[in-house]
């Protein structure tokens, strides 16, 4: 697929994709969520390809959504094409590779929310982060209201989600929006450390399975039950080649040379999350 609202690059086992509207703070628009996930499906699918990292062109990481067409952007019966092409290949957390937001500049609206479905969160210094929805007649949407108590606490998602306020970088933090705040100058750096680290460190199939163990057993109210699963996937992967060689390794003090990949490697009991 062509892309025209995104830039893909990859270098180092790193993905990385620039929401490309820099003249519009890259505003999300139907063509921009469809370059997204058809991006996601295509290197999800690249054993090449060890982590996805996304940012933004430009001083902002993504202003929300597009609102130049007035007052019905929110209209689905009277924008009904244009949201079709929204239709999801893949959901982030089927995916088998790691995805860091990393947010660059304001992110509002779904250029929040939609990080909040991806794994990890981190924010330059002069970010500014905000559930805007309300303030804007709407909802929140992207899962929002199902995942953001569930990943900072019932009180914190209230009052985040119900007042639609902006918070700096650094109160996004101690909320646990992001994971990490950096200072502007050192931001692309830092970024780039973390997903190195990852990329180089990690074995791709243990990533993948604990991916999908994580989100998996989010909702899972019964500790048996998650136990038998986990207990599953330890006893399968502890037989695995990755599991020699990461012991090996690092007995041998050397970086492991990782055999299995995510596309063909990957249990067949750990079904899709639907």
């Amino acid at each position: 697929m062509a892309y025209e609202q995104i830039l893909v690059d990859i270098k180092d086992k790193i993905a990385t994709i620039t929401l490309n509207r820099p003249e519009r703070l890259n505003a999300y628009t139907s063509q921009m969520g469809a370059e997204i996930h058809q991006a996601f499906a295509e290197l999800d699918e690249n054993d090449d390809v060890r982590v996805i990292v996304i940012t933004g062109s430009g001083r902002a990481f993504c202003a929300g959504a597009d609102l130049s067409s007035g007052g019905g952007t929110f209209d689905r019966r009277e924008r009904r094409d244009e949201f079709q092409l929204e239709r999801v290949p893949i959901r982030p957390w089927n995916m088998k590779k790691p995805i860091v937001a990393a947010i660059n500049g304001p992110a509002v609206g779904v250029g929040i929310t939609l990080p909040m479905q991806w794994d990890i969160r981190v924010a330059a210094e002069s970010a500014r982060i905000g559930f805007v929805f309300v303030r804007r007649g709407v909802i929140p949407e992207a899962l929002s209201t199902w995942l953001v108590p569930r990943l900072i606490g019932v009180a914190r998602a209230n009052e985040l989600l119900m007042s639609g306020r902006i918070m700096s970088a650094r109160e996004a933090l101690e909320f646990g929006i992001v994971s990490h705040v950096w200072p502007d100058a050192e931001f692309q750096q830092r970024t780039r450390e973390l997903a190195l680290d990852i990329a180089e460190n990690t074995a791709p199939v243990s990533i993948a399975i604990t991916k999908r163990l994580i989100y998996g057993l989010l909702a899972e109210p019964s500790p048996d039950k998650a136990n038998a699963v986990d207990s599953r996937a330890f006893w399968w992967v502890g037989q695995q080649a990755d599991a020699h060689e990461g012991v090996t390794s690092f007995l041998e003090k050397r970086k492991p040379a990782w055999k299995m990949k995510p596309s063909k490697d990957f249990p067949d009991f750990l079904p899709p999350i639907k």
